[in-house]
C-alpha cells in the first residue's frame, strides 16, 4: 500500500472514531438533559430521570404496570404494550411493541412517547440504556411485597400527573388489605404449600409476592426459607414439612399422587387459584389477597358471607 493510501486509510479510521465519540457525547448529553417544563423523579430504583409535568403518551412494558395505569385512569394515555398485557380488556386494542422480553425498540421510538414504565423484573438493562440514549425517559416499577407494591403504585400516580387518583386507589387497596389483616389476626396460621409445576414441583421461595400474600393473608409458606424466587422442591421435603392447604394455579398441572396422605388433601382444602391475580404486582393483587385469606381461613368471613346472601 502506498504512503498516499496509508494516511487515507488513517484518516478515515480517526474520523469513523472521532463521530462515534461524537455520537456518544451527544447521546449522553441528550440522556441527562432536562426538557422543558419537565420535573426531576426517582424511580423505584432510586434512578434520576427527567419526566414531564403530566406525560400524554406512555408505553407500558409489563402486564402489571398496564393494569396500574388503568386502574389509575390512564388507559387513553397508553399508547404502547406488550403482548402480554391482556387486562383489562381495552389493553387489547392499544398498538403491541413486543413481548416483555424482547420489546421492539424501533417500534417504541416511532410510537414518540413522553414516558416508558418498565418492571425490572421482564427488562434488561441494556435496553433500558438504550431508549435513555435516544432520549426517551424510563422509570423502573419494581415493588417488592404487598406494602412497597401500594407506594409504588402512588409513585406512578405522582409521576403521571394524576396524584389524587393514585391516593384515591392507594387509599381503597389499603383499606381492603386492613380489613383482611383484622379478619384473620389472632388465627393459627395453616401451613401452605403452593404448587406452580408439579414435574418437578416448583414452588415459590420466601422473596416472592405470592409468599408475602400468604403471609399477609395469615398463612404459613412451608418453602418461606427458600432464597431462590421459584425453586424446584423435593417431594420428599414438601410432605416432610406436612402442608394443610395447598394452592394450584388455575387450569395447571395436576396434585402429584403422593400428596394423598398429606393433612390438606385428606381435609379437602387443596384450592386453584388465578395466576394472573396472584402473580401480577398490580391492584388486582389485593383480590388475589382476599381470595387467599378467605379459603386459609373462611370461618373469618363467614359473617360477611351470610350477610351477602341475605341482600
Amino acid at each position: 500500500m502506498s504512503s498516499r493510501r496509508r494516511r487515507l486509510a488513517t484518516l478515515l479510521v480517526l474520523y469513523v472514531v472521532l463521530s462515534f465519540c461524537l455520537f456518544c457525547c451527544a447521546t449522553s448529553c441528550r440522556r441527562h438533559e432536562r426538557q422543558p417544563n419537565s420535573r426531576l423523579v426517582a424511580d423505584d430504583m432510586g434512578r434520576k430521570v427527567w419526566v414531564a409535568q403530566a406525560p400524554k403518551r406512555l408505553i407500558s412494558l409489563a402486564p402489571s404496570v398496564t393494569e396500574i395505569l388503568f386502574a389509575l385512569g390512564l388507559g387513553d394515555r397508553v399508547v404502547g404494550v406488550t403482548t402480554y398485557c391482556d387486562y383489562p380488556a381495552d389493553a387489547a386494542a392499544i398498538e403491541k411493541v413486543g413481548d416483555t422480553q424482547k420489546p421492539n425498540l424501533e417500534k417504541i421510538i416511532s410510537l414518540k412517547p413522553d414516558l416508558v414504565v418498565i418492571s425490572t423484573a421482564s427488562q434488561l438493562e441494556e435496553f433500558v440504556g438504550n431508549l435513555e440514549n435516544l432520549g426517551v425517559p424510563v422509570y423502573v416499577n419494581n415493588p417488592t411485597d404487598l406494602r412497597s407494591l401500594l407506594d409504588s403504585i402512588q409513585r406512578i400516580a405522582d409521576v403521571a400527573g394524576v396524584a389524587e387518583s393514585g391516593r384515591t386507589l392507594v387509599n381503597d387497596l389499603r383499606s381492603r388489605v386492613e380489613e383482611v389483616h383484622t379478619r384473620v389476626a389472632g388465627l393459627d396460621r395453616p401451613r401452605v404449600l403452593l404448587v406452580l409445576g408439579s414435574e418437578p414441583l416448583i414452588t415459590a421461595g420466601g422473596g416472592t409476592f405470592i409468599s408475602d400474600l400468604i403471609t399477609e393473608a395469615g398463612g404459613e409458606s412451608i418453602s418461606a426459607d427458600q432464597k431462590t424466587d421459584y425453586p424446584l422442591f423435593s417431594l420428599e421435603t414438601a410432605l416432610a414439612r406436612r402442608p394443610e392447604v395447598i394452592f394450584l394455579q388455575a387450569g395447571g398441572e395436576r396434585l402429584p399422587n403422593q400428596f394423598s396422605d398429606s393433612p390438606a388433601v385428606r381435609a379437602g382444602r387443596v384450592y386453584q387459584l388465578e395466576d394472573a391475580i396472584l402473580l401480577r404486582p398490580g391492584p388486582r393483587i389485593v383480590n388475589g389477597l382476599e381470595q387467599v385469606a378467605r379459603k386459609l381461613h373462611p370461618e373469618a368471613f363467614a359473617i360477611s358471607f351470610r350477610a351477602a346472601s341475605r341482600d
